[in-house]
């Protein structure tokens, strides 16, 4: 089966600041993350239920190299993005963006 990938407009606003921090730590820091992350979504689209379902029905891949992790749904044909999150941050802010989709 063909999935799509939804990447939700907070996610991204998520991986520009990611990006923008790592990238003002070492210049093309930015870029490997990045990299890493089309990774873990390439995963996710040959894989989506490979992770234990979470919360809501949301699951998690953890991205290689950096302590971040892609926060997902599926849903028919579709994984919808919901967050890319620093593995410390407190799960409140993806309960929040779960219960306003």
């Amino acid at each position: 089966m063909k999935y799509t990938v939804i990447v939700r407009p907070e996610a991204e606003e998520d991986l520009k600041g990611a990006f923008s921090w790592y990238e003002d730590t070492r210049v093309g820091l930015g870029n490997d993350f990045l990299l890493q992350v089309d990774a873990g979504l390439n995963f996710i689209k040959r894989n989506p239920e490979i992770h234990p379902i979470e919360y809501k029905g949301t699951r998690k891949h953890l991205i290689k190299r950096f302590p971040y992790k892609i926060i997902y749904l599926v849903k028919a044909e579709k994984i919808i993005v919901l967050a890319v999150l620093h593995g410390k941050r407190k799960p409140d802010l993806t309960k929040k963006r779960i219960n306003s989709i």
